[in-house]
């Protein structure tokens, strides 16, 4: 299925009026913004090829209905979100989940829907069938040298596959940990993970990064062999130049001062990018902001400085993508809430007074700075961010058009109500 261009703009006609009542007065108060909307509108958001079907828990999996069942269907599925709102114009693949059979097919079919390919991720979390070893104790820290070169291999395929199609970066997200004292040998752990992962760093085109992803806890609950920001940082600075930390927002525990994380990583050129989610108490992927969005803005907040004190590309210096797959939405209208969230977080962090911050830090004005902080994250940007939306022909209310297009209806007929996108 793809979103006729007619239908969009008779759907922003329609709002348009009122739109221009709401930027108008909110240019009124806040000058040339022509900078800041160009910004907007060169920042895209990648989506998951697994979250475009419904997630699920350690207990069920509740499925939705017109699900993605293929690669192909997949692709087409981010080409209605990104007609919808021109922010979503990549997809991040996971092998062997999603394992492209004809290449240049798969690669001419998402071009022609303006979708690039980002980063690929590795799986040696779980067992595949046929596979001749297992991961159940691990896979690059695992103590069986055999298991630890099938991992390598299997990450040196997916950059094979990644090339193919035109990406520039593999993520390495390990569920290598214990669950017992006593289970491992911490240091030998670390030893045998950093030799796999330097083997996967040779294989690395001159132009490619490699994302090494940390998580907290799950499955492992004793420990995590990159357990932290720390312990990624340790594994990228011992591995190259082409090795980065990976931040993703439910990967660490209750209280995590991320946005520290965050402005420490880019002070030592070290933060290759994010996978976007929101959380309650762990790795909850929910819907970006959609429970603590004050953290998400000051997130930016640190983003947004760190990038421009070392005038960095906002769009393309860093990776920016969604990692959430949830078990009650509709999965498609959780992407759409969870990029408008991010670019409304985004812009809030680029109104931010940073001269009058600054000086206010300086004089150690601990109300001032706080309350400039607050000025930017209340205003209200929805209608900063759907203006930089109509200009790029995007919808000017992406899942009101989503809805009264009846997508969820129609993808239903096209593929049935019992398709599944996810490879768990």
């Amino acid at each position: 299925m793809q979103l006729e261009k007619s239908r969009i703009e008779e759907h922003n006609h329609n709002h348009l009026r009122d739109h221009q009542r709401k930027f108008d007065f909110f240019s009124s108060s806040h000058g040339n913004l022509e900078n800041i909307l160009k910004k907007l509108m060169d920042f895209q958001v990648a989506i998951p090829s697994w979250a475009l079907g419904t997630g699920g828990t350690r207990f069920a999996r509740f499925s939705g209905a017109g699900e993605p069942g293929s690669l192909e269907e997949k692709i087409d599925d981010v080409g209605i979100l990104h007609a919808l709102n021109q922010s979503s114009g990549a997809i991040s693949l996971h092998i062997p989940w999603d394992i492209p059979e004809n290449a240049a097919s798969i690669k001419s079919r998402a071009s022609k829907l303006g979708i690039k390919f980002d980063a690929v991720n590795s799986n040696t979390f779980q067992d595949q069938p046929g596979q001749k070893l297992s991961y159940k104790f691990g896979s690059l820290q695992h103590v069986d040298k055999s298991v630890r070169k099938q991992a390598i291999d299997h990450n040196i395929e997916v950059i094979k596959y990644g090339i193919e199609l035109g990406s520039s970066a593999l993520t390495v997200w390990l569920a290598d940990g214990s669950c017992f004292p006593g289970q491992l040998n911490f240091r030998n752990a670390f030893q045998n993970t950093l030799s796999g992962l330097q083997e996967i760093y040779q294989a690395l085109p001159n132009s490619w990064k490699v994302f090494v992803e940390y998580k907290a806890f799950e499955p492992n609950f004793y420990s995590t062999t990159v357990g932290d920001w720390g312990q990624s940082y340790l594994y990228a600075s011992k591995l190259g130049p082409k090795a980065f930390t990976l931040v993703d927002l439910g990967h660490h525990l209750p209280n995590a001062n991320i946005e520290q994380i965050v402005s420490l990583l880019l002070m030592e050129s070290k933060l290759g990018g994010f996978h976007f989610n929101d959380s309650k108490y762990g790795d909850d992927d929910l819907t970006v902001g959609s429970i603590r969005p004050y953290q998400l803005f000051l997130i930016f907040n640190e983003l947004v400085e760190g990038m421009d004190v070392k005038n960095m590309n906002h769009a393309n210096d860093l990776g920016w993508m969604i990692d959430a797959s949830h078990n009650v939405k509709d999965p498609l209208e959780d992407l759409l809430q969870s990029v408008e969230a991010i670019k409304i977080a985004y812009a809030q962090a680029l109104l931010i007074d940073r001269k009058s911050l600054t000086e206010a830090q300086q004089r150690n004005d601990v109300a001032a700075c706080q309350e400039i902080l607050q000025e930017a994250f209340r205003t209200d940007t929805r209608s900063l961010v759907a203006e930089a939306r109509l200009r790029k022909g995007a919808a000017l209310k992406p899942l009101e058009l989503f809805r009264s297009l009846k997508v969820r209806e129609q993808l239903i007929k096209e593929r049935g109500s019992n398709r599944i996108a996810t490879g768990l």
